[in-house]
C-alpha cells in the first residue's frame, strides 16, 4: 500500500513522507555517508526540490531514515538517497523504507526498478540484481540525455558523472 500518511513501526519509529522540515534531517544522513563514500552526495538545494520523492523514518521528531523514489521513465523509477542513521543499521529499518517505496513504484505503475549502489548485498536481499549499462533501450536512452537531473546523468553512465559513481554497481529489480 503506497505511504500516504504515517506509518506506525515498533519503538515509536514512524515512516511517512517527507515535508520541508525534513530536509535538515536527511542532509545529515547523507552527508554521514557520502563522507565514507557510501552514499552519493546531493546539494541541499536538489533535496528540497525532491523533497515529495522522500519517505522519512522519524523517532521522537528526528529523522532516522530516508529514502526516495524518483520516476525515470514510463515504465522505469529509481531508489536514490536510501540510509538509516548509523544507530539503526541492521535493524531492518532500511528494508521497510525501500519495500514502501516499492509499493509506491507499483502504484505509479514502474514495473521496473534502478538503483546505483555500493550496498549490492542490501539490495540483492530485497529483490535486486546487477546488470551492466542503463536499463533503458537506444530510443529512451536519447530522450533521457536531454533530463537536467544529476541522478540521471549518473544512470547513463555519461563522462561527465562517473568520478561520482567510481564503484558503483548498477541494480535492477522487476515488479
Amino acid at each position: 500500500m503506497p505511504v500516504a500518511a504515517e506509518i506506525a513501526l515498533p519503538n515509536g519509529i514512524v515512516v511517512r513522507p517527507a515535508r520541508t522540515s525534513d530536509v535538515r534531517g536527511i542532509r545529515a544522513i547523507v552527508d554521514t555517508y557520502a563522507v565514507e563514500r557510501r552514499l552519493l552526495s546531493k546539494a541541499t538545494v536538489t533535496l528540497f526540490e525532491h523533497v515529495q520523492e522522500f519517505l522519512v523514518a522519524v523517532k521522537d521528531n528526528e529523522v532516522i531514515g530516508c529514502g526516495a523514489l524518483h520516476v525515470m521513465w514510463e515504465d522505469l523509477g529509481e531508489i536514490r538517497t536510501l540510509a538509516v542513521s548509523p544507530e539503526h543499521r541492521k535493524s531492518g529499518l532500511g528494508g521497510t523504507i525501500l519495500e514502501l517505496l516499492v509499493d509506491r513504484a507499483r502504484a505509479l505503475g514502474i514495473t521496473r526498478l534502478f538503483c546505483l549502489t555500493f550496498e549490492t548485498d542490501f539490495f540483492a536481499r530485497h529483490g535486486f540484481q546487477a546488470i551492466d549499462g542503463a536499463p533503458v533501450d537506444v530510443s529512451v536512452y536519447e530522450q533521457l540525455l536531454e533530463s537536467y537531473d544529476e541522478g540521471v546523468a549518473e544512470m547513463l553512465g555519461l563522462e561527465r558523472v562517473k568520478p561520482n559513481t567510481l564503484g558503483n554497481t548498477r541494480m535492477l529489480r522487476l515488479l
